[in-house]
């Protein structure tokens, strides 16, 4: 279970007892991507129902905002900050050199604030409509973005000699990633019923649309885009859900 411990480290601030890991284990724990998002997920939907219990009639919107304040303390904000440095970068440069300057630069410029408030505003205009249906619904979000980090690095070059995500730039499986993905889309489709098409149609082209632009400037991806990735697939991916319910 190393490959799994070493992705809940990356990606949450949850606490795991540490171990000795290889580099294979790390290049592993990104199969372990769509699970940590599932945990993730448990967690928001087990949270949705304390509040509740704890207080019945409580608004929606209310439940929404701590939820997603809860959603950003678990993973620290990591993508987040790839969202705004991506943001500044796009804004700020017009070539890949710079583009790539600009994101290692540690400042968070207008544009990067910008990216945060609108992705959040999203997020929590879908939450106040989910949360009145069904917790089940918040497994998807964290769990449908990250499955699709494995496939992003094997179709896309990584641009980067050294990153957090450098170790996945070589030698991933196809096979898992894909497997990874279809477990995630299944779990949409059992949850969802037949809406669930038009929610993982929707993160498909999100997908891709995110990769033209990040192959058009970049010729590749770096870690930040990859997390930007995740912060905008989780938006749609509770747009999607939103829209099926209304």
């Amino acid at each position: 279970m190393n490959a799994l411990k070493i992705a809940l480290q990356f990606l949450t601030r949850l606490p795991v007892s540490n171990t000795d890991y290889n580099d294979a284990d790390v290049k592993a724990s990104i199969y372990w991507y769509g699970v940590v998002g599932l945990i993730i997920g448990a967690i928001l939907m087990l949270a949705s129902g304390l509040l509740y219990q704890l207080a019945p009639n409580l608004d929606a919107l209310i439940v929404a905002a701590l939820l997603l304040c809860l959603w950003v303390v678990l993973t620290g904000g990591l993508h987040l900050d790839g969202l705004a440095d991506s943001a500044d970068a796009w804004l700020g440069g017009n070539d890949k050199e710079r583009t790539l300057a600009i994101m290692k630069d540690p400042r968070c410029g207008p544009a990067g604030v910008t990216s945060i408030v609108l992705v959040m505003l999203v997020k929590l205009a879908c939450l106040n409509v989910l949360v009145l249906q069904s917790a089940f619904f918040l497994l998807l979000a964290p769990a449908l973005s990250r499955c699709t980090i494995p496939l992003l690095f094997l179709i896309t070059p990584y641009v980067r000699e050294h990153g957090l995500a450098a170790p996945f730039k070589d030698g991933l499986s196809q096979r898992s990633g894909c497997l990874q993905a279809a477990l995630m889309a299944l779990l949409c489709f059992t949850i969802l019923g037949t809406s669930g098409v038009m929610v993982v149609l929707m993160v498909t082209g999100t997908f891709f649309w995110l990769r033209h632009l990040m192959l058009k400037r970049l010729a590749g991806t770096t870690g930040d885009t990859a997390g930007a990735s995740i912060e905008i697939l989780e938006a749609t991916v509770l747009l999607g859900i939103a829209l099926t319910l209304t």
